[in-house]
Formats: structure tokens, C-alpha cells, sequence
């Protein structure tokens, strides 16, 4: 995971996407220097795909930078499963991914470090009880949701990270090039976002 980390380009990512990248950054950094607990809810319709791949690596980057007392979570609009593709995306990259449970909608841990806590994997809403319910930033991560969800209950900030839906390549000879495509992208983003960020001396 670390070759992984150390090979993404951050310096590719476009000035304008930056600053909104720096809002999240922002965000945590506030939380740092007051030594607040730190809480991330990315928000996607259908909590299948971009949401989760944001939370697991968001996670990870944190992990990876020594941002401490940070939690990741995700949910959508309405609960379906999590894609396949996307924990096969994440093994493929280095990631550990168990399944938990069968069914409709399975249960994954995917574990980005041998003595740290999996990231624990399933679709839900976003007000589910898995979530927090105050003191969160809510990261929308479709332009679906973003449009659709103005408020998002108990969130003390909301932030529009919109990334395109790998969906549209679903069952194409292109699917798995662009879901890693796609979590590349989200990787380098939070790469920089957690990078910015400075602790406590």
C-alpha cells in the first residue's frame, strides 16, 4: 500500500480542484488543532460505489499521514449493496477484503493495515444508525445527491467532492480499467487532502 501511496501524483490535480479539495482539508485541520474527534460521512445516491471507495480511502490516507482520532463513514440516499467491482478494485490495489455476509447487501472489511481496524463495508442511508448523527462533515461525492440532498441532517459542514460514476462502464470491456481509474483518482484527492494536513506539536 505504501508503493501504492508514494506513486500517486498529486501535483497533476487541477488548481480549481484544489480549492475544493482544501475546504474538506480545512475541515480536519480545525478539528486537529482543537484536538476534536474527527468524523467524515461521504454521501452518494445509492451508496454503491464512489461513497465507498472515498471512505476507504479517505481512512487509509489519514492512516497513511498520522491524522489520529479520525473516523470514516458513508451512506446514501437510499440503501442498495455495495458493487462488486469495488472490492475487487480495492484487493487489487493491496487492500485486505472480506465478506462478512451474503445477500442482497453484503457485509466487506476491507483492512488497510495489519494493526489497525478494517473499514467496514455495506450500503445504507446516510442517516443510518451505523452513522454519525452530529458533528460530521458531509462529503457529497454525486452530483446527484449534492443536488438532491440541500441539507443533510446533523452535519456541521457539507462539502461537494463530486466524482463521475464508473457505473456507465458497468458490463464493458472497459469496467475494471475505469472503476481503477476512478479509485485512483479518489486515492490522489485524499492523498492531497491529508497530506495538508499539520499536527500538533
Amino acid at each position: 500500500m505504501h508503493n501504492f501511496v508514494s506513486q500517486l501524483d498529486t501535483d497533476a490535480i487541477p488548481h480549481e480542484r484544489k480549492q475544493l479539495l482544501d475546504l474538506l482539508s480545512g475541515y480536519v485541520q480545525e478539528k486537529v488543532d482543537k484536538k476534536k474527534p474527527i468524523r467524515l460521512n461521504f454521501i452518494c445516491t445509492h451508496n454503491s460505489r464512489r461513497s465507498h471507495l472515498s471512505q476507504v480511502w479517505a481512512q487509509t490516507m489519514a492512516h497513511h499521514f498520522g491524522v489520529r482520532n479520525l473516523s470514516c463513514y458513508s451512506g446514501g440516499t437510499e440503501a442498495t449493496a455495495l458493487f462488486p467491482v469495488v472490492a475487487t478494485t480495492l484487493a487489487n490495489t493491496g487492500f485486505a477484503v472480506q465478506m462478512l455476509s451474503v445477500g442482497k447487501n453484503p457485509v466487506y472489511t476491507i483492512k488497510f493495515a495489519e494493526n489497525e481496524h478494517p473499514v467496514i463495508c455495506f450500503s445504507k442511508t446516510m442517516d443510518d444508525a451505523f452513522n454519525p448523527t452530529s458533528d460530521f462533515a458531509a462529503i457529497m461525492t454525486c452530483s446527484q445527491a449534492d443536488e438532491g440532498c440541500p441539507f443533510v441532517p446533523g452535519a456541521e459542514k457539507r462539502i461537494p467532492i463530486t466524482y463521475d460514476d464508473p457505473k456507465a462502464f458497468d458490463n464493458t470491456p472497459q469496467q475494471a480499467e475505469k472503476y481503477s481509474e476512478r479509485s485512483k483518482q479518489i486515492a490522489t484527492e485524499m492523498c492531497y487532502i491529508f497530506s495538508k494536513i499539520k499536527k500538533p506539536v
